[in-house]
């Protein structure tokens, strides 16, 4: 038979009140108290009823990410990194990770709003933050816990975690013109996403800063993998005056462009110099290895989780707002433009 609160009580000789209270960890009951009843609950086999815990809490224990269908990232190097954070640390707090997808035919702010009404989460982590987010608009109507991995254009109000975009790609820059480099171009990421127009405004940027000439066909928007690489890589290619150097704003965009490159005959890193961004783990081992600015993937994971959980608990965060500088890692997919 499955022991009770009430027969931790009887045996005890105190009130259900107090079982329940020293088992809830609650300041009011002594340590003492609390530990006797845990160490007695262990030894009659009592497991708690999480389903009624959850209704006394009004809570669910449980954090929502919703992902598009389309364009799908996980198995996306990076964003399975990321995930891994995420998971570990619902793992250590005990609460559950709800991932639901969202069919690209739909409203996404409609699922979030049938969660919100529900209850079925207590806050959100929110990926892929565009320039203008519906999305985060919505849980700031609502009032409702969330924590975003991106910015928004104008007030970013909210529990968020960054990377520097803008100067990530400023360094790589900075890099290739060390290099003798002033032809460049520049493959994106869909610009309406808030890193993509970032690392876009660093390229830029960059460009004016040396003195060279924006070459608005040389900036090629595209998607986010490999594929799209390879096709805007081949497209830059073909041009009578192809760039000597491509900055990419993922890795699997900068592997695409290699894969272009290598397919002609040439030679990544002396014929044309490509950078990546993320330093996902494939880019120290692909040939050559690639150059490209360093995201702790899994420690944002996990940074973004606390973060949401202060938010969930309405404890004050240590910051609201984290934005890191990324670093940029040298290796060979980078050398000197050829004479």
């Amino acid at each position: 038979m499955v022991a009770t609160q009430k027969d931790i009580a009887d045996k005890l000789g105190i009130s259900v009140a107090t079982v329940s209270r020293a088992l809830g960890g609650y300041s009011d009951i002594a340590k003492s108290t609390q530990e006797r009843v845990k160490e007695v609950a262990g030894e009659m086999g009592y497991s708690p009823n999480i389903t009624a815990r959850q209704l006394q809490k009004r809570r669910t224990d449980t954090i929502g990410l919703i992902l598009p269908s389309e364009n799908l990232r996980i198995s996306d190097p990076f964003f399975s990194e990321f995930l891994s954070g995420i998971m570990g640390e619902s793992t250590q707090y005990g609460m559950d990770l709800l991932v639901s997808i969202h069919p690209s035919t739909k409203d996404e702010t409609e699922l979030y709003l049938n969660y919100i009404r529900s209850r079925r989460v207590d806050g959100f982590i929110v990926t892929r933050t565009q320039r203008q987010d519906p999305r985060i608009d919505l849980l700031r109507e609502h009032n409702f816990p969330f924590a975003a991995f991106g910015r928004v254009d104008g007030d970013n109000d909210f529990p968020l975690i960054d990377e520097n975009g803008k100067l990530g790609v400023q360094l790589a820059v900075d890099h290739l013109v060390e290099l003798g480099h002033t032809r460049m171009a520049f493959i994106s990421e869909p610009t309406h996403l808030t890193k993509a127009y970032h690392r876009l405004s660093g390229f830029c940027r960059a460009i004016e800063l040396h003195g060279l000439t924006i070459d608005q066909d040389l900036i090629i928007e595209g998607g986010f993998r490999q594929r799209s690489g390879h096709l805007i890589g081949e497209q830059l290619l073909d041009m009578s005056n192809p760039p000597t150097a491509i900055v990419a704003c993922n890795d699997l965009l900068a592997l695409g462009a290699m894969r272009a490159i290598q397919e002609r005959g040439l030679v990544v890193g002396k014929d044309i110099s490509v950078t990546g961004f993320d330093d996902i783990a494939l880019a120290e081992y692909v040939h050559p290895p690639l150059t490209t600015c360093h995201q702790p993937a899994r420690q944002i994971g996990k940074m973004i989780y606390k973060m949401l959980v202060k938010e969930i608990n309405q404890e004050s965060p240590d910051k609201q707002q984290i934005i890191l500088k990324p670093e940029l890692v040298v290796r060979q997919s980078t050398g000197p433009v050829q004479k």
